[in-house]
């Protein structure tokens, strides 16, 4: 029995076809395992911090609950208050997963209605540490698991079903609460507000920067132009400084619509724990070549380069793991784009 050449060169092609697909799926598989193991780690972390402001909690209670230090028994909601923490912080150590956002939500609430006078200056310090702890372990738990979600999610993925039988991971959503950080070692900025402006060009593209940490120059992200208001700056002309400081484009203030999406974002940066009211613009301008005017000390030292991404580009980025913020960008430039073009300002909302 002989072949034909042509036979032979479609069963070599599709052996090949094959063994690419077997050598993707493996390396996949093995990528989806090491982010399962990732994000199971970041929930431990995340644990254990919330462990450890539910003892806190507890010592909280305890303080809360002997006479306040001006007028001995003059007011009972303290002693209230400490009984419904102690029973808060017992129920958070005795939850399980699917419940435990709720209680912690409880918890964290309970806790934000605390007078901080009342407590010893250690106690306070220890409270600020153990609420920058959980914040610092969630955002890392979230961002372990959208990256896990992204990969997980693919439509190959699911066919090929190479997830195996691990559960689908899941966001945990908390409230948050800045106490001051004294004696703690992560300075909390509970005041701070950026403006960001979503810059597209004719292809709807948008203007990213390149950057990272100062204290973790290994660790790079991509992230939209703008930055902190300065006391007495409105939201716009503070776009439009910070658009022109770190691109050198200098644009017409009545051409920005927004703001429309609004992010609350708490990240270490230099050192520092940092709380951000984040809200975004959105602006219509012809492709530039960017070139920072006025760049900062710190972000001579953090931004690293800049480029103009689509959709395709963007989930290229987070696939090679260089995360962008704000997250699923590549989903909101289409409501960007109308925005940027509309002539009236959006209803903001907010996003992650």
């Amino acid at each position: 029995m002989t072949f034909s050449a042509t036979t032979v060169l479609v069963l070599a092609l599709v052996a090949a076809l094959v063994v690419a697909l077997g050598v993707w799926a493996y390396s996949t598989a093995n990528r989806l395992d090491r982010l399962h193991v990732r994000t199971d780690l970041a929930w431990h972390a995340l644990d254990g911090a919330l462990a450890r402001r539910a003892v806190v909690a507890r010592a909280v209670a305890v303080s809360l609950s002997g006479p306040a230090p001006s007028d001995p028994g003059a007011d009972p909601k303290p002693a209230e208050l400490a009984r419904r923490l102690t029973v808060l912080a017992d129920r958070a150590e005795r939850t399980g997963r699917d419940d435990r956002e709720a209680v912690e939500n409880q918890l964290a609430v309970t806790l934000s209605a605390v007078d901080i006078a009342r407590l010893p200056p250690q106690q306070v310090a220890e409270l600020a540490d153990a609420e920058a702890r959980v914040l610092i372990a969630r955002r890392f738990h979230n961002d372990a698991v959208r990256d896990t979600l992204a990969l997980r999610t693919r439509r190959p993925v699911r066919w090929l079903r190479l997830g195996g039988t691990a559960p689908m991971p899941a966001y945990f959503e908390i409230a948050e609460r800045a106490t001051p950080a004294a004696a703690t070692g992560l300075d909390v900025d509970t005041t701070r507000v950026s403006a960001r402006v979503a810059i597209l060009d004719e292809q709807d593209r948008i203007l990213l920067m390149r950057g990272h940490d100062p204290m973790l120059p290994e660790v790079s992200f991509w992230f939209t132009v703008g930055g902190g208001v300065e006391p007495g700056e409105s939201l716009r002309a503070a776009a439009v400084r910070e658009l022109h400081e770190e691109t050198g484009y200098t644009a017409d203030p009545a051409g920005l619509r927004g703001p429309l999406w609004r992010r609350v974002a708490v990240f270490p940066f230099n050192g520092d724990l940092i709380r951000s009211e984040e809200l975004f613009f959105a602006l219509r301008v012809t492709e530039f070549a960017p070139e920072p005017a006025d760049l900062t000390y710190v972000e001579q030292r953090s931004i690293t380069g800049s480029r103009w991404c689509g959709p395709a580009d963007i989930r290229a980025l987070d696939a090679a793991g260089e995360t962008v913020y704000p997250y699923h960008l590549d989903e909101l430039l289409a409501e960007a784009s109308r925005a940027a073009d509309a002539d009236t300002d959006p209803e903001v909302r907010s996003i992650r």
